[in-house]
């Protein structure tokens, strides 16, 4: 992965440069930003740059035999950490290292990946990513070897806000005393979410989203998509481009999100003075609550941006709008009136509390069941 293929960010790549060129690196630093922002991406061409010798912005002219190890994200100095599940194959104790062929491949395929692309590689189904203890233990076997080409051992830990406390108390240890030569790089989306005293720790570096700008001309040059549907897909995908490529091939995740939302809103609107209408809700959240737990998340997030799209075209803000649904006779603009300033920070407060539940394996059934009967009230809120 080179410099010259990483999206934007052109400050942070020059800050990256300037500091492996003049030998100033710090030995933690936490790469902050949203999701298709590339901070994977420009972790890995920053690990290509400093094990390879390489020069320059086009992070080239250096050791070519260590180049060619980075096109298949073998280099035996980089070392990978992620969030892992049990699966039929690796049925107890998990770790990043039963799982690298997975990971080689999620990488080769789109490096802009988030982190429900990788658990759909996983088959997650009803569980929920982490990175445990056994992830911290071969840290600590692999910093422990002689690095292979006697340069740095680099470390990167993905969505680093998944280690759980017994690994992140191992961690802490070892970026207190790291070793000479050791770079940990720690990538997240949720920089509240990891514990203080690691922060505290890192060089934090924060990534912005993309321009749409960028998105398109990356669109048009790499995908060959006409100008003014790249235009088109770049705001949609509002700075993520993995989000962009998903849109283009037309598999994203979005389509039966729209569906299950407006069939919940629907269902809200007929409950108010119906009782046989709560059935539809019930029914509906047993749906749901079918779902693996990572997916139910991500629905309700979804759900949450539905609702801030419709108080923008409610508050006459079309500019701001960017999506638009595709599911029969459901048009925003008609749903918008009923989402305002006295129901949103009720909704949108309830649709979190949903998600903090779920995410601490809550009853998914009992917590979309009454998630449904409270919008059902917020929903008719004048």
């Amino acid at each position: 992965m080179l410099f010259s293929q990483i999206l934007g960010q052109d400050y942070i790549k020059s800050h990256l440069i300037n500091s492996a060129t003049s030998g100033r690196i710090p030995h933690a630093q936490l790469f902050v930003g949203p999701e298709g922002s590339g901070t994977l991406a420009l972790a890995i061409a920053y690990a290509q740059y400093i094990l390879c010798n390489n020069s320059g912005p086009e992070n080239a002219g250096g050791n070519e035999a260590c180049n060619l190890k980075f096109n298949s994200v073998s280099h035996p100095d980089l070392h990978f950490i992620y969030p892992t599940v049990t699966t039929e194959d690796v049925r107890t104790k998990p770790k990043s290292l039963d799982f690298i062929a997975d990971w080689r491949q999620f990488l080769a395929e789109n490096p802009y990946g988030g982190l429900f692309d990788w658990y759909q590689i996983l088959g997650v189904q009803n569980k929920q990513g982490e990175i445990r203890v056994e992830d911290a233990q071969e840290i600590l076997k692999a910093l422990a070897l002689k690095s292979y080409e006697g340069g740095y051992k680099i470390m990167i830990i993905w969505m680093a806000d998944k280690i759980n406390i017994a690994a992140s108390n191992k961690l802490l240890k070892l970026l207190e005393e790291p070793s000479d030569k050791t770079l940990f790089i720690l990538i997240t989306e949720n920089e509240e979410d990891i514990i203080q005293t690691i922060r505290s720790r890192c060089q934090v570096l924060h990534f912005n989203a993309l321009p749409e700008k960028v998105i398109a001309e990356a669109l048009v040059s790499r995908e060959n998509v006409e100008p003014k549907t790249a235009v088109k897909l770049a705001h949609q995908a509002q700075g993520n481009f993995n989000k962009a490529l998903h849109l283009l091939h037309e598999d994203s995740e979005e389509l039966p999100f729209e569906e299950w939302f407006v069939l919940w809103v629907r269902a809200a609107f007929r409950a108010k003075g119906n009782a046989a209408a709560i059935q539809d809700l019930i029914l509906w959240s047993e749906q749901i609550a079918g779902l693996g737990r990572e997916t139910q998340k991500k629905f309700l997030h979804f759900c949450i941006d539905m609702f801030r799209q419709a108080l923008l075209l409610n508050y006459q803000s079309p500019g701001l709008v960017y999506m638009e649904p595709k599911v029969e006779k459901f048009k925003l603009e008609n749903f918008a009136p009923f989402v305002n300033g006295n129901n949103i920070n009720d909704i949108f407060m309830e649709l979190s509390d949903a998600v903090y539940h779920i995410e601490r394996n809550g009853n998914a059934k009992i917590i979309l069941t009454d998630l449904s009967i409270k919008l059902t009230r917020l929903i008719h809120k004048k």
